[in-house]
């Protein structure tokens, strides 16, 4: 089959490799369409640690099932599903308790760690094991289906965050995910939505979404704007992961709110702890996705989250080197990527 390999650092090749064995409790998707991840991009260059060469990345996808496992009963040749991007083990301690993003045997698909190789979608074949698949609706195209992965993130941390009716909400950071829980939250009854991001592009996207009020750091005081705007955000979904926005998240959060830290670019940050404390603010971590894949697919089919406006670009894989280079540089106004098999 043909893949697209990431074999050194922030390099691919379009190539040959061995089609994928299926075993009793999988199938073999044929895969129709896969998203480039942000976390793919940051992989590429090798700072991560968990995108090593040689990989297969990729683990935003749909296609169709064309081959599968004794075991595998639950669904039929001709099936158009995805899959979760985590494969997870269902007997640990965290998955008995449902909470299967915590998975002890975690492993998701596209990553390379010290700890395991999992290659991932961007090829023409992919080996899935079968209680991770759901199905996508006639409807619903594939590009739209490699967006599930993104949303079920914005989902898991809107449902973090306990949102009640009629909360003021401030999103940090306004790529895929941010937008996503903009419209998530929305959708959640939330009063108020912020929107704070370096780019004006991408602020525009936001109030497109349902921002009510767009604010870029590089033009206007953050805590001080959401201060006079609303006296202060209940809850504040921070979706990049460095410590300058991770600390303007701190500052907007008025007393006794909630901060869900969704974004993780820095490994470590420093906290104004004082204001944490002082504040009694509640501080969330909030990890992929634990279950929310069927409400996303219905969500999107219903048409009440629109991921569309999110493509920018639907090409085929043999480009990928290509559109992995344009993302990394950043040049263009992008959001999603999807390749084609």
């Amino acid at each position: 089959m043909k893949a697209l390999i990431h074999n050194k650092v922030n390099d691919f090749v379009y190539s040959d490799t061995e089609k994928p064995a299926v075993n009793d409790n999988e199938v073999l998707i044929r895969i129709k369409a896969v998203g480039i991840c942000g976390s793919d991009v940051h992989g590429m260059t090798g700072k991560t640690g968990r995108r090593k060469p040689p990989v297969i990345m990729g683990h935003e996808a749909a296609g169709i099932i064309e081959e599968k496992g004794k075991n595998a009963a639950g669904f039929m040749i001709g099936d158009r599903v995805t899959f979760d991007s985590t494969i997870y083990c269902g007997h640990c301690s965290f998955c008995r308790q449902g909470k299967i993003n915590l998975c002890a045997n975690r492993r998701v698909f596209g990553v390379s760690c010290d700890e395991y190789r999992q290659n991932g979608a961007m090829a023409e074949y992919l080996a899935v094991p079968e209680h991770i698949l759901y199905k996508i609706p006639a409807e619903m195209s594939f590009a739209q289906a490699a967006m599930i992965e993104a949303l079920s993130i914005a989902f898991h941390a809107v449902g973090r965050s306990g949102l009640k009716i009629n909360d003021t909400v401030t999103v940090f950071g306004c790529g895929i995910i941010g937008l996503l829980i903009i419209q998530s939250a929305r959708l959640a009854g939330c009063g108020k939505i912020i929107a704070v991001d370096l780019d004006d592009y991408k602020l525009e996207f936001a109030e497109k979404f349902g921002a009510d009020l767009c604010l870029n750091p590089l033009k206007k005081n953050i805590p001080k704007n959401i201060e006079d705007f609303c006296s202060g955000a209940d809850i504040v979904f921070e979706a990049v992961g460095v410590q300058v926005s991770v600390n303007q998240a701190v500052l907007s959060c008025k007393k006794g709110g909630k901060i869900i830290l969704v974004g993780n670019l820095s490994p470590e940050i420093i906290m104004p702890l004082q204001k944490i404390v002082t504040g009694e603010l509640t501080l969330l971590g909030s990890c992929a996705s634990s279950g929310e894949y069927q409400a996303c697919i219905n969500m999107i089919a219903g048409r009440r989250i629109n991921v569309d406006k999110l493509i920018s670009k639907i090409v085929p894989l043999s480009e990928g080197k290509k559109w992995f280079a344009f993302l990394l540089e950043g040049k263009e106004p992008l959001f999603k990527i999807v390749l084609e098999p």
